[in-house]
C-alpha cells in the first residue's frame, strides 16, 4: 500500500464530492467518474494524466451514480473510425430533484488518444424523471440488462436497460456540451441530430413503495430475478422482490435505517448496513440467510456512530490460505473477501462478515416485529447454506 494519492486537486468553491464510481471490469478502462454538489460530473482514467478528460455541467446538483456492470456494442463517433463497432461503457447519474441521466461513453485508450488527438465522446441517451425527490440509490442487475432506482420519495422503480437507449418519436434533441480539460482537446459537442429519450413515470417495468426514502438496493448474483431493497427511517425493514412478476416474496424487520446491502456470491445469504436505529440497538451490521430470512450474524459497533454505506471487496487483511491434508485451500475472506463501511464517525471500516472459521452469534426468531436484532444480546449458533 501506498497510502492515499490525490487524483485531482479538487475544487475551492465550498463544493464538495457526492458519489464515486469506477467503470466496469469488463470493460477495464478503470474510469473513475465522480459527482458534486455544485452539479459538475467528471470522468478521469486512473491510466491517464491526473487531470479529468470530461467535464458535464448538470443542472441539479449530483446525488449519486453507477456503472453498468457490462459493456455496449456501439457504432464509434469517432471522425477516425465512424460507424465501426467499439465497447462503451454506460454511466447513470442522479440528482438531488429526482432525473436520472443516461450517458453512452466511448473512451479511446490513452495510446489511442495520443496517436489521433481524439479523447471519445459522452452521449446522452435518456432521461428518467419518474421520482419526485432525491434520487438516493442506483443498482443494476450482474447482466446488466435492469437498472434499479431508489428515491427519496420512498419509491423503488425498475426498469429495462434495452427500452431506455431507444429514441422515441418526440423525444427532444440537445446541444449538451462535454469539456475535456486535458490538452488533446478542449471541446466536444453531442451533435444537435441526437435525440435524448425521456422516460416518464409509467414507463417503469415495477414499482414498490416503500415506508421511507430507499438508498439501498441489490441484485442477487446467484438468483436471476431476485432484488433486496432497504427502506430508511420511517420502513426500516429489507424487501425482497421478484424482478419478473413484481411481486413482493418476504420482508424482514431490522428496526433501523438500512444504509446498504450486499449479497454473498457464494452463499445464500445477504448483509445489511444499518444507521438510525429504532429502538436503539448496537448492531450496525447483520447478515441474513435466504429464503429463510434469518438473521445469521450480527456485529455491533461500540458508541452511536452510523454505517452510513458499504461496498464489497475482493480482498481483506486475512486473504491467505489454510492448509489442509493434501494442499492448500483458501480462506473464506480469499474467496469473497469482505465489506467496506463508511462509518459516521469518519472513518472507514473493513469487516470480514464472510469468515468461517468462527460463527457469528445471531439471534432466534424475531418476536417484536419479526426482527432478530430485537431479540437482545443472547443468540444462537447456525451458519447459512454454502452455495456449491
Amino acid at each position: 500500500m501506498q497510502g492515499v494519492h490525490l487524483l485531482n486537486s479538487g475544487s475551492n468553491n465550498g463544493t464538495w464530492l457526492t458519489s464515486i464510481a469506477f467503470s466496469s471490469t469488463q470493460g477495464c478502462k478503470c474510469i473513475l467518474a465522480y459527482g458534486r454538489s455544485d452539479g459538475t460530473l467528471n470522468l478521469m482514467s486512473l491510466y491517464d494524466r491526473a487531470l479529468p478528460r470530461f467535464e458535464v455541467q448538470q443542472p441539479c446538483p449530483i446525488a449519486c451514480l453507477t456503472w453498468r456492470p457490462t459493456v455496449t456494442l456501439r457504432p464509434s463517433r469517432s471522425p477516425h473510425t465512424p460507424g465501426q463497432l467499439v465497447k462503451t461503457e454506460d454511466l447513470v447519474v442522479g440528482d438531488e430533484v429526482g432525473n436520472v441521466y443516461y450517458y453512452a461513453v466511448e473512451w479511446p485508450d490513452a495510446w489511442e488518444v495520443d496517436r489521433n488527438g481524439w479523447t471519445g465522446v459522452m452521449t446522452l441517451l435518456a432521461r428518467i424523471s419518474v421520482h419526485t425527490q432525491q434520487i438516493c440509490g442506483l443498482a443494476w442487475s450482474h447482466d446488466g440488462s435492469l437498472l434499479a432506482t431508489g428515491g427519496n420519495d420512498n419509491l423503488c422503480c425498475l426498469f429495462e436497460a434495452y427500452k431506455l437507449s431507444i429514441p422515441q418519436e418526440g423525444d427532444q434533441q440537445t446541444d449538451e456540451v462535454v469539456t475535456c480539460l486535458d490538452s488533446v482537446q478542449r471541446t466536444i459537442s453531442i451533435p444537435r441530430n441526437n435525440r435524448i429519450q425521456s422516460v416518464l413515470m409509467g414507463a417503469e417495468k415495477h414499482r414498490w413503495i416503500h415506508g421511507a426514502a430507499v438508498k439501498a438496493i441489490a441484485f442477487c448474483p446467484w438468483r436471476d430475478g431476485l432484488i433486496a431493497t432497504g427502506g430508511g427511517s420511517n420502513d426500516k425493514c429489507i424487501h425482497f422482490f421478484h424482478a419478473v412478476s413484481g411481486a413482493c416474496l418476504a420482508t424482514i424487520s431490522v428496526a433501523a435505517q438500512v444504509t446498504s446491502l450486499i449479497w454473498s456470491t457464494t452463499r445464500r445469504e445477504i448483509c445489511a448496513t444499518f444507521g438510525y436505529a429504532q429502538p436503539e440497538h448496537p448492531y450496525r451490521i447483520a447478515v441474513f440467510s435466504w429464503p429463510e430470512c434469518k438473521q445469521v450474524a450480527a456485529i455491533p459497533w461500540e458508541g452511536e456512530h452510523r454505517a452510513l454505506y458499504a461496498i464489497p471487496y475482493p480482498g481483506g487483511p486475512n486473504d491467505t490460505h489454510n492448509a489442509i491434508e493434501g494442499g492448500s485451500s483458501l480462506t473464506r475472506t480469499a474467496q469473497e473477501g469482505c465489506i467496506v463501511v463508511a462509518a459516521s464517525d469518519e472513518s472507514v471500516k473493513f469487516h470480514e462478515v464472510w469468515s468461517a472459521g468462527q460463527k457469528a452469534t445471531a439471534g432466534g426468531e424475531g418476536l417484536l416485529g419479526g426482527s432478530d436484532i430485537l431479540e437482545g444480546l443472547e443468540g444462537i449458533d447456525k451458519e447459512g447454506e454454502v452455495i456449491r
